[in-house]
């Protein structure tokens, strides 16, 4: 497996939107896939949030995370986000999500991040968990249930 930014492979916002898009937008009407494709055209930087890491295989895009900034307008407060952690359904269960927020976390130590937030429809905080995220409150954001978690760096 192999980890890039997008920053260098620009060629990918696309695939990833449509990915984003597919997952968390289509059915819920929350957002077209044109603002999407926007938001992940923006994650372009390489040292700073926002930025996007993808995973390949095979030099075959399978996954996707990112580095965000203020994610959930309820909470203003938390700047700094992982967000967007996706991977395609054939590539599951070979630790490529670890992998992606394992680069995400090291990116924002490197920037200088001392506390990162997350979103998750899992409750229960599911992989998450395994790095040291704590959850700090359970909301409704547009109609789902998430658990908002975050971690000291």
């Amino acid at each position: 497996m192999e980890l890039t930014l997008l920053a260098d492979e620009p060629a990918a916002a696309e695939t990833v939107a449509k990915w984003y898009f597919d997952q968390w937008c289509l059915d819920s009407g929350r957002h077209s896939f044109e603002f999407v494709l926007e938001n992940v055209t923006k994650a372009t930087r390489r040292d700073e949030a926002p930025l996007l890491v993808l995973a390949k295989i095979d030099q075959k895009l399978v996954g996707a995370a990112e580095l965000k900034l203020h994610e959930m307008e309820m909470f203003p407060e938390y700047q700094h986000w992982l967000g967007g952690v996706y991977v395609r359904a054939h590539a599951r269960g070979q630790g490529i999500a670890s992998a992606l927020v394992s680069e995400v976390i090291r990116l924002a130590r490197e920037a200088g991040i001392t506390h990162l937030y997350l979103q998750t429809e899992d409750l229960s905080g599911g992989l998450y968990n395994q790095f040291g995220f704590k959850s700090l409150h359970e909301v409704d954001s547009k109609g789902v249930q998430v658990s908002v978690m975050m971690v000291e760096l």
